[in-house]
């Protein structure tokens, strides 16, 4: 694992090694952070509004959605966290106990329509790595069920993937080139196993470790890599229509509390990776300034963390900044701006903007922990080499 304090001068950055939850929040300088983990993905009609006037008065009416396909609460009281999870209880959002919560961590392919066997997968996942008899896993393992007509969710972050083939489910090791195909009502069992191999094959020392890693480094048994993993992949989908509804892109994936009540009101929610929402069986949308609806928006090749001062651990303010260097984002194009070398908003390789004590760093191609190209840069140089960057370097 890269030891991120290395990387930079100007301080130490604490890397937690866990996400936050309901039970177990993390404090930070503006209060506790909440996450929420819908069953499946998703909410009902009634859950979106119910959080929506939950944020309203025990949070920041600010929600965020995560690139794990989560929503986020910031600015709660320690002191009113435990009214907060009664009132999560409710609406059927909070896990028996802390190890479940952490387990369950399912992203799903948010396309699916009626008759699709991926939400019944991935409540039968859940609530499978939710119960007692399941190995502790490191905190950020994860599983994606990507059962679609064919997959979209390869670029997201997880470690064992399960994707539809002709003949049931294919269930592989991130990082595989192989995977086991079986019946579609076995494959939660057999993500299950593929992730006991893991521990036993020595994938989490001191608790923490990521299949690909393990992949590379030691290979996969042949019996779990019978069927090669098919190169037939779809890229994420933008703002728009789909079968399903229509889904919505969030700057940085903010949505006010006003804003998820009236999607709500519209129809249940999908949350995806992609920090934009699905909203099933919408013909019309609300009329929000902070919705993105067309594909080719500027604000969709930016992504940036809270920043300052939201976040203890950031060397300056992300957003403004990447609002303000969007224009200069040729199309095709990723900028991530950080507010330290955790780069907790993109985890992957990018054109990439990290904030110091001495100015920004700018990346050419990497992520917030790699070395940086130029240092100490200020707002006039950094979109000066944004342009001739994204002007010579190929769309990720």
């Amino acid at each position: 694992m890269t030891d991120l304090t290395s990387l930079r001068s100007d301080g130490a950055v604490q890397v937690k090694g866990w996400c936050p939850g309901t039970l177990r929040p993390l404090a930070a300088s503006d209060g506790l952070v909440i996450r929420i983990r819908p069953p499946a993905g998703r909410l009902s009609m009634a859950q979106a509004q119910g959080i929506a006037a939950l944020a309203r008065r025990y949070a920041n009416p600010m929600l965020e959605l995560t690139n794990r396909a989560n929503l986020q609460m910031r600015g709660v009281d320690p002191g009113r966290h435990a009214e907060l999870l009664d009132a999560l209880c409710t609406l059927g959002l909070v896990d028996e106990d802390v190890s479940s919560e952490a387990r369950r961590n399912v992203q799903v392919n948010p396309l699916w329509t009626e008759g699709d066997v991926t939400p019944h997968l991935a409540l039968q996942l859940g609530e499978l790595l939710a119960g007692r008899d399941v190995p502790e896993l490191p905190a950020k393992f994860g599983f994606v069920v990507d059962t679609g007509t064919a997959p979209c969710m390869r670029n997201t972050h997880a470690d064992i993937r399960l994707e539809r083939h002709v003949d049931g489910v294919l269930v592989y090791a991130d990082g595989a080139d192989g995977g086991l195909v079986v019946a579609p009502w076995a494959a939660p069992q057999h993500a299950l196993a593929l992730s006991r191999w893991f521990l036993d094959a020595g994938g989490a020392p001191a608790g923490r470790g990521r299949m690909a890693a393990l992949v590379r480094q030691r290979g996969l048994p042949p019996e779990w890599r019978p069927t090669p993993v098919p190169d037939r992949a779809l890229p994420a989908p933008g703002p728009g229509p789909q079968l399903a509804g229509q889904i919505v892109g969030l700057v940085f994936g903010l949505v006010q509390a006003e804003t998820l009540a009236a999607l709500g009101a519209c129809g249940a929610l999908r949350l995806t990776p992609w920090r934009s929402l699905l909203v099933e069986s919408a013909s019309r949308l609300p009329t929000c300034a902070e919705l993105i609806t067309d594909p080719g928006d500027a604000r969709l090749r930016v992504a940036a963390c809270t920043g300052a001062p939201g976040c203890a651990q950031a060397r300056g303010t992300t957003r403004d900044l990447a609002l303000a260097l969007a224009p200069s984002v040729a199309p095709g194009h990723l900028l991530h701006v950080s507010g330290c070398p955790k780069g907790c908003a993109h985890p992957k390789f990018a054109t990439t903007v990290v904030a110091t004590d001495h100015g920004w760093d700018f990346i050419r191609r990497g992520t917030a922990a790699s070395l940086p190209d130029y240092h100490g840069l200020d707002r006039a140089a950094l979109e000066q080499r944004l342009r001739e960057e994204t002007a010579h370097v190929a769309p990720l």
